[in-house]
């Protein structure tokens, strides 16, 4: 009986998610104007999650700074990008593994509203889309990394790559850790079957880049931002595992 009822969840979170992202989809493929196109996402983003009975909570939002910032936040689920364009306003853009551009649907859709695609693989193409990023921080946009680059079935938190901070200090804009909770019981990593329930973002005290641009002060970033995240997740650190 159990196993009927998590089907029959399933198929009604995944049709719900269906009618909102096809919304998405066609606001990002034709509506004018950027900002305009994230406030479709974010509103679909919303409407899913309350619809899907996963009911979202943020807290923390006074730390964004009213300028240009980087968010960096731990990853446990393919919900997590979806959570984060509900949680945060439109003047944010995401920073995504490049292999997402070539999925059906999602690629036209992250391309809409303005998704950075970065290559993890490639070493020409991760340096080229490095200093593609580093332009775009040094001309105020504000982006959302997941800097683990992935996520696993195992709670913790994984290693951080460096990009994201590379970014940061060399544009001299705050990084705002964030911690999200819920999405890997919501979304497994391992599991196709969606599951109701609570999911939150906190978004931690802003951490001001040391006024150097070097490999040095961005590592200090890094190692900041991860304890931060670290401290409030409440899951063990992989990085050491």
């Amino acid at each position: 009986m159990r196993r009927v009822v998590e089907a029959a969840y399933a198929a009604y979170a995944y049709l719900v998610f269906a009618i909102f992202g096809l919304s998405a989809l066609a606001g990002a493929l034709v509506v004018p104007g950027l900002r305009r196109r994230r406030a479709i996402a974010r509103a679909s983003a919303r409407l899913f999650l309350r619809f899907a009975a996963m009911p979202l909570t943020v807290t923390g939002l006074e730390q964004l700074p009213a300028g240009q910032c980087i968010v960096v936040a731990n990853h446990a689920s393919y919900l997590d990008g979806l959570v984060f364009t509900a949680a945060l306003p439109p003047r944010f853009g995401f920073v995504i593994k490049r292999e997402m551009a070539r999925v059906p649907l999602a690629g036209p859709m992250l391309r809409g509203i303005g998704a950075e695609f970065i290559e993890r693989f490639d070493r020409k193409r991760v340096v080229a889309d490095a200093r593609r990023l580093l332009r775009k921080g040094e001309h105020g946009k504000s982006l959302v990394f997941f800097p683990e680059g992935t996520f696993d079935a195992r709670p913790g938190l994984l290693r951080f790559h460096p990009g994201a901070f590379h970014t940061a200090a060399r544009a001299g804009c705050p990084v705002v850790p964030a911690v999200v909770r819920g999405t890997r019981r919501a979304l497994p990593p391992d599991h196709a079957f969606p599951h109701a329930g609570p999911v939150s973002i906190e978004l931690l005290p802003a951490i001001t880049p040391a006024a150097s641009h070097s490999h040095t002060a961005a590592i200090e970033l890094l190692e900041r931002a991860r304890s931060a995240i670290l401290s409030c997740l409440s899951e063990p650190d992989l990085e050491e595992a």
